[in-house]
């Protein structure tokens, strides 16, 4: 892509109301647009991002058994009278509405209710047990306190995955698979050394759940680290008993501020019971299905990847779910040095990785001045960048030489244009 075709812009400063870090950069790097608080557009280049972040979460959930679906944001407000969700005062975030009817709906902000509905449609005897499926869909949720960025919206992407089992044993082992799967998640998007399986709460229906927190200043939690065992406990269940059951010592945690990147609930038969979703079993008896919810907050997640990998000068994206994977960046200077630009540009998008992707490249062919340039390849982020100007060296054979930098690390490097291309197809 060329840069000057992009339609967003980088700006000096964010909004005077955004005080989180993450939606500082994002915007300024023109990845989203605040619309309100709470609400946020993503332009194209946060829409790269987070499409890589779901096809990091899709192959995790399609590989421990998972099968996407996509279910109605509109939810039917007697389905949630059964399981006396619907005037819960606990449940004070819901935006709510009525058809022209006079029928009351409300927007989603959780799918337990009319998926399990849906599944009496599906299951019926053991042999339709165990089902894992899972969704990427908005979600609306009346915070009152959006002063997060992306980390707390009132509209958001959530992948809520459910599991629909015959028993607690059976629902133990997926459970155990996802816990693992997230990590997984979190090792790939470039925040797994700071992220910690924390212990909470498991309500009514379990000892536990689990929470995925991430340790950053930006954080709204506190957890308790042992750092030995890589584990954590949140504030809710950090007591003698709890250290006893989980066999960690508190006279070695470590306290640090985090952002739930992730949680898992078991939830036993809370929503099968009362809307009556059943199995037969092999002996002919009647069941309720054993149940449990995983979910991720994609743009949250985004956002921690921000709070925790950014500098003074930028974001700085891991390869992984960077929006490209080089920024080539044009110097202008003499019509050699330009037409050497294009050359190269072209030579890069038409390389293919190791895994048979296409190397992405954004190409700042701007008219503006090398300063500008590189201030905004630095807010910008992309892992890599490689510069094209009048002042490039020449190897000892005389091959032209392109200055690349790594983003994170801040190495530089002269190396030849075939050279960049194995580096790219490589590590890319």
């Amino acid at each position: 892509m060329r840069q000057s075709t992009l339609f967003t812009k980088t700006r000096r400063e964010a909004p005077k109301d955004e005080v989180s870090k993450n939606a500082q950069l994002l915007i300024r790097a023109g990845f989203v647009h605040k619309d309100m608080a709470g609400v946020y557009s993503f332009l194209p280049l946060g829409l790269r991002v987070i499409e890589k972040i779901k096809t990091i979460i899709r192959d995790e959930m399609n590989g421990i058994g998972g099968q996407e679906l996509s279910l109605a944001s509109l939810q039917d407000s007697q389905v949630w009278k059964k399981t006396d969700r619907w005037d819960d005062v606990k449940v004070d975030n819901w935006f709510k509405t009525k058809l022209a009817n006079d029928t009351e709906v409300g927007l989603g902000f959780t799918h337990e209710e009319p998926l399990t509905l849906l599944m009496k449609d599906h299951i019926a005897s053991f042999r339709d047990l165990p089902k894992y499926v899972y969704q990427f869909q908005t979600k609306f949720r009346n915070e009152k306190r959006a002063k997060s960025g992306i980390m707390r919206g009132r509209e958001f992407l959530m992948k809520d995955l459910y599991s629909f089992s015959k028993d607690e044993h059976e629902h133990g082992e997926f459970y155990d698979k996802c816990k693992d799967a997230y990590m997984r998640i979190f090792d790939k998007v470039g925040i797994g050394h700071l992220t910690y399986i924390t212990f909470a709460s498991g309500g009514t229906f379990a000892k536990f759940s689990h929470e995925f927190q991430m340790v950053t200043d930006a954080g709204e939690d506190t957890i308790y680290i042992d750092e030995e065992k890589g584990i954590a406990l949140n504030e809710e269940v950090n007591n003698q008993e709890v250290h006893a059951i989980v066999g960690v010592n508190p006279d070695k945690f470590k306290t640090a501020k985090a952002v739930e990147v992730g949680n898992i609930f078991t939830l036993s038969t809370k929503f099968s019971e009362p809307l009556e979703l059943n199995f037969t079993d092999e002996s002919g008896k009647n069941n309720p299905v054993f149940m449990g919810s995983y979910g991720i907050g994609v743009p949250r997640l985004m956002g921690a990847i921000v709070e925790a990998l950014s500098d003074d000068k930028g974001i700085v994206w891991p390869k992984s779910v960077a929006p490209f994977d080089v920024h080539l960046v044009l110097v202008n200077g003499s019509d050699e040095t330009n037409a050497r630009a294009e050359s190269i540009y072209k030579k890069l998008v038409e390389q293919k990785t190791k895994t048979g992707q296409n190397i992405e490249v954004i190409f700042d062919d701007r008219d503006a001045r090398a300063g500008e340039k590189f201030g905004d390849s630095d807010l910008i982020g992309i892992p890599t960048r490689v510069v094209i100007s009048d002042k490039n060296k020449q190897g000892a054979d005389g091959e032209y030489l392109v200055e690349v930098k790594d983003r994170a690390t801040g190495e530089v490097q002269d190396m030849t244009v075939d050279e960049l291309v194995e580096k790219l197809k490589t590590n890319v």
